[in-house]
């Protein structure tokens, strides 16, 4: 299996790197297997105080494969096999999510479950799902309001259209927006302050505020799963997830 997830730790900081050139950081069974290990190291990693979240080059994370989309609405599966929507939230240290570029449906999803995000003015955030023809899922539905706000996360979910992080900036997301050649170097600064704080803090402070959107969220998920069951089932779902994978 390719190795695609890279793992680096200095200082007390882990920097979590997604780089799967073959799949443009969809989520690739290497990329989510990759990730799942890579947080698991972390978490027995009693040494390590944060953790930084990067893609590659113009991609953060891409969403789901086509392959597995089409698992979705064959029954095959559902989104929650994997156990990755909320990696970043179960992990016991703070999270940030540098989305240095292209973030996309359960991509944008993933990097949102970060304690801190990190953006790039010039690059492109969207909750395509509706694109395809079917609701939401990953929690976007609870998460993305909750970081980007009501009206305009409600506005993302239903559109399903590309926002550069300049309009998000411009119009108020829960989120550090900076220029693309940035968001490394500012979320990098931003673990070496965690770092300067005691471990046990850092994590009780996580847990404080893991839990209160844990049954929240677990109350979405569930609602989504069955979301899922009426939309994704249509013919036109394949068709569209046939035809416009992969487009802008």
């Amino acid at each position: 299996m390719r190795d695609v997830v890279h793992l680096q730790r200095q200082d007390g900081i882990a920097t979590v790197v997604m780089e799967d050139r073959e799949s443009k950081n969809t989520f690739s069974k290497e990329l989510t297997s990759g990730l799942l290990k890579t947080f698991d190291e972390i978490q027995k990693d009693k040494t390590v105080k944060a953790v930084v979240l990067r893609g590659f080059e113009n991609y953060f994370c891409c969403g789901g494969t086509r392959e597995e989309l089409l698992k979705i609405y064959s029954g095959e599966a559902v989104f929650t096999d994997g156990h990755i929507h909320d990696l970043l939230l179960r992990c016991e240290v703070p999270v940030i999510s540098a989305m240095q570029g292209h973030a996309l449906g359960g991509g944008l999803a993933l990097g949102s479950y970060a304690d801190i995000l990190v953006m790039g003015t010039q690059c492109l955030y969207s909750t395509n799902f509706m694109k395809y023809g079917f609701t939401p899922g990953f929690g976007s539905t609870f998460i993305i309001p909750k970081r980007f706000g009501d009206t305009l996360g409600r506005e993302m979910l239903f559109t399903a259209r590309n926002y550069h992080g300049a309009e998000l900036k411009e119009r108020g997301a829960g989120a550090i927006i900076v220029d693309k050649n940035e968001v490394v170097s500012t979320a990098m600064k931003l673990a070496r302050e965690l770092v300067e704080k005691p471990r046990l803090a850092l994590v009780t402070l996580k847990k404080h505020f893991s839990s209160a959107i844990e049954a929240d969220l677990t109350e979405c998920i569930r609602k989504e799963l069955r979301m899922h069951e009426l939309t994704f089932s249509q013919p036109e779902v394949r068709e569209r997830i046939e035809t416009l994978f992969g487009n802008a």
